[in-house]
C-alpha cells in the first residue's frame, strides 16, 4: 500500500510561508494541514489565520484547514468560509494540549465533557451536511487517562468521519510521556472510519515500524519530524537513511527571501529563522555546538554568517 504523508498543522512555524518554501524544496506532501483557526461566536476573526488559508497564498498545495471550536454554530459558519474559498474538507482540533486551549473547552479540552462532546459532533455534523464538505479529525486518546479513550470510540464511531487521525497521547502527556501504542492500535482495530496515525515520526526507521504494525493504515501524519528533517519523506519514499543537506540550505535560502517579503523588521525576520532553524539542525550530527550559535544570533549578518559556515 502507498501510504500517505500528511503534514501536521504546526502552530508558530507551518504557515502558508514556510509550506510553499518547503513544498518548492522538498515536496512530495500528500496533504498540508493549516494550523487551526480559531472559530468563535463572532466568526474566524484572526485576518492572520484567514491569510494563511486563503487559496492565492496556498496555490499547488493541497491544504485542510483546521478550526477550534467548541460552538456547533460557530463551526459551521466557519465552514461555511472555507467552502467558499474552494476546500472540500475541514478538520477539527480536538487535540491542542495548550492549557490556554484547553481551559476553555477547545482542543484537547473538549474531551473532558464526553456528552456535550458527542452533542457537539452530531450538530456539526448536521448542520454541514449542507456544505457538502468532509470533516476529519485530529483527537487525542483522552484528557487525563487513556481509558477514555474506549468512551471516546464510541463515541466516533456514531459519525460518518472523513478520517480519524490519532495522536496517541493524552491531554495531561503534552508531547513528554512515552506513545501509548496500545490505544491506537485499539482505534486501529475498532475504528469503523479511516484511521491516520499521528505521532513522534523522527526518522525512517520509526516509519517503517509504524506501517509494518499497523498495515492497514492508509496515511501517517508528521509534524515536528518534518521540521527537524525536510527531507524525511523522500527518505521514506526511497528508502534510504541518507539526508540531503544541501537542500537544507536551499530550502532556508527561499524561506529567507520569502519571510523578508513580508517580513519588515530585521528582528522580527531573525526570530522566525532561528526558530525554523532550532529545529533543522537536528539534521546535523553534533549539533549541540550549532544550537549554541543559533541562540547567539542578534542580526542579518550574523545569520547570513552562520549559512556560510555550514555551506
Amino acid at each position: 500500500m502507498n501510504t500517505k504523508i500528511y503534514f501536521a498543522p504546526m502552530e508558530g512555524v507551518g504557515n502558508y510561508i514556510y509550506r510553499n518554501s518547503y513544498n518548492q524544496v522538498f515536496g512530495n506532501v500528500d496533504k498540508y494541514f493549516a494550523p487551526f483557526i480559531y472559530a468563535g461566536p463572532n466568526g474566524i476573526r484572526n485576518m492572520k489565520e484567514t491569510k494563511d488559508i486563503l487559496p492565492e497564498n496556498n496555490e499547488g498545495i493541497n491544504l485542510v484547514p483546521q478550526l477550534l471550536s467548541n460552538n456547533s454554530d460557530a463551526f459551521f459558519d466557519a465552514a461555511k468560509i472555507i467552502t467558499e474559498y474552494g476546500y472540500s474538507e475541514v478538520n477539527l482540533n480536538a487535540g491542542c494540549p495548550s492549557k490556554t486551549v484547553t481551559t476553555k473547552g477547545r482542543g484537547a479540552g473538549i474531551l473532558i465533557d464526553t456528552e456535550k462532546y458527542e452533542n457537539f459532533l452530531y450538530e456539526i455534523f448536521n448542520k454541514c451536511t449542507s456544505l457538502n464538505i468532509k470533516l476529519s479529525i485530529k483527537t487525542r486518546i483522552g484528557y487525563e487517562n487513556p481509558e477514555e479513550f474506549f468512551e471516546l470510540m464510541e463515541i466516533y464511531n456514531k459519525f460518518p468521519i472523513y478520517e480519524l487521525i490519532i495522536h496517541p497521547r493524552t491531554r495531561n502527556d503534552l508531547y513528554k510521556e512515552k506513545i501509548n501504542y496500545d490505544a491506537f492500535k485499539y482505534g486501529y482495530d475498532n475504528s469503523k472510519n479511516d484511521v491516520c496515525y499521528n505521532g513522534d515520526i523522527t526518522n525512517l526507521s520509526i516509519y517503517n515500524s509504524i506501517i509494518t504494525k499497523y498495515s492497514k493504515i492508509s496515511s501517517v501524519m508528521i509534524g515536528r519530524g518534518l521540521l527537524m528533517n525536510p527531507d524525511l519523506i523522500n527518505q521514506i519514499r526511497n528508502n534510504t537513511e541518507k539526508i540531503d543537506i544541501k537542500k537544507n540550505l536551499l530550502f532556508a535560502d527561499i524561506l529567507f527571501d520569502n519571510y523578508r517579503k513580508i517580513i519588515k523588521e530585521d528582528n522580527n525576520l531573525i526570530f522566525k529563522l532561528k526558530e525554523v532553524w532550532l529545529y533543522l539542525v537536528n539534521s546535523y550530527e553534533n549539533n549541540a555546538k550549532l544550537i549554541k550559535k543559533i541562540k547567539k544570533i542578534k542580526n542579518i549578518n550574523e545569520y547570513k554568517s552562520f549559512i556560510r559556515e555550514l555551506n
